[in-house]
């Protein structure tokens, strides 16, 4: 990820929106288009200097231009409509008809966006394919269109590899894939409701695969997640061993893997050295918990107890989630910023013992 650094500190993604921004986002202000990008740039000039002053190696956006996290395959893709998920009421966008890619290039804009406010590296995120069908696809609703979920995730990965393409000529330096879906088949719970859970998870390391192959000259990632978010947004989440999907993780065809650290059920660091030597590990070491701000002391406990499995050489920093995943998450800015000061703190401290 940063060839020149020990230890690099980055994010995940998202970084918390405060009220005047998620009122850009969700589109509610009487004002001119123009007045729009223009209070947008701004308030991302802000949040990419405050990662600055952090100290932090790699930054982002804040995704803060997108109202969700996986909603922005209906902006790459025409085939979707806005409703309402009957299970909770939330707004929902869920695929109606057979996708026909657009050509919005919004994703390699933001990263264009960046590189001219800032000389750090850029992450740019995606949703992974089989993430989208899980969350976007109804057999009632998608199921004219495409009666077999497996199609729709199919017909998502040409969409999504287009945008890899547009981040890699942008500049953008990591291009990360969110994939809570591959996550699940740790949990016994939900493995027992699939005939065959290792066949499911398979098929989502293939769309991945599908996606990233061939893809050269910026750094392939992949976020798993599985409790961290959850935690934020008050929702259900899953447990259980890495172990299950080792198999699967050794499979991808990426160079890093962003994986949960800070919840004793969420990782046994044993883990690390079951996967491929060639994987460099971003280590979720910061707690995204709203309330929770981990001293570096306990961050850099945490490195150090993954180091008894993986070289220093592959391991980055970062927190085990995203700061604000979903366009509703509600997180204090400031108690974020002093959670990313004391990463870099640990980062600094890990520097001087181990370099």
């Amino acid at each position: 990820m940063t060839e020149d650094v020990l230890f690099p500190a980055s994010v995940v993604g998202s970084m918390p929106r405060p009220d005047d921004v998620l009122d850009l986002v969700m589109g509610g202000l009487e004002i001119s288009q123009e007045e729009h990008d223009r209070r947008m740039d701004d308030a991302i000039r802000g949040i990419v200097a405050l990662q600055e002053d952090a100290g932090l190696d790699v930054v982002t956006d804040g995704e803060w231009r997108r109202r969700s996290y996986i909603g922005v395959i209906a902006e790459l893709a025409d085939g979707f409509e806005l409703s309402t998920n009957p299970a909770d009421g939330r707004p929902w966008t869920v695929v109606v008809d057979k996708l026909s890619m657009t050509d919005s290039s919004f994703i390699a804009d933001e990263v264009e966006f960046v590189k001219g406010i800032t000389d750090r590296k850029i992450k740019a995120t995606l949703p992974s394919p089989a993430l989208l069908g899980e969350r976007m696809w109804d057999e009632t609703a998608s199921g004219a269109a495409y009666p077999n979920r497996d199609d729709f995730v199919l017909d998502c990965v040409p969409v999504l590899r287009r945008q890899i393409e547009l981040l890699q000529a942008a500049g953008a330096d990591i291009v990360q894939i969110d994939d809570p879906h591959l996550c699940l088949f740790v949990d016994e719970e939900v493995r027992s409701g699939y005939d065959d859970p290792d066949r499911a998870a398979d098929f989502a390391v293939d769309a991945v695969n599908a996606m990233v192959d061939g893809i050269s000259g910026v750094t392939l990632a992949l976020h798993l997640c599985r409790r961290a978010g959850a935690r934020v947004r008050g929702e259900e989440s899953h447990s259980g061993s890495y172990d299950l999907i080792v198999e699967q993780l050794n499979r991808l065809h990426v160079q890093h893997i962003t994986m949960e650290f800070t919840d004793p059920e969420s990782c046994d660091a044993s883990v690390f050295g079951r996967l491929r030597e060639d994987l460099e590990i971003g280590l979720g070491c910061v707690n995204v918990t709203p309330g929770l701000v981990d001293a570096p002391e306990t961050i850099v406990q945490r490195v150090k107890a993954a180091m008894l499995h993986l070289r220093k050489e592959r391991i980055t920093l970062n927190p085990d989630c995203g700061f604000a995943p979903g366009s509703g998450a509600r997180v204090s800015i400031d108690e974020v910023q002093q959670k990313l000061v004391n990463q870099v703190a640990a980062a600094r401290t890990l520097r001087a013992e181990f370099a």
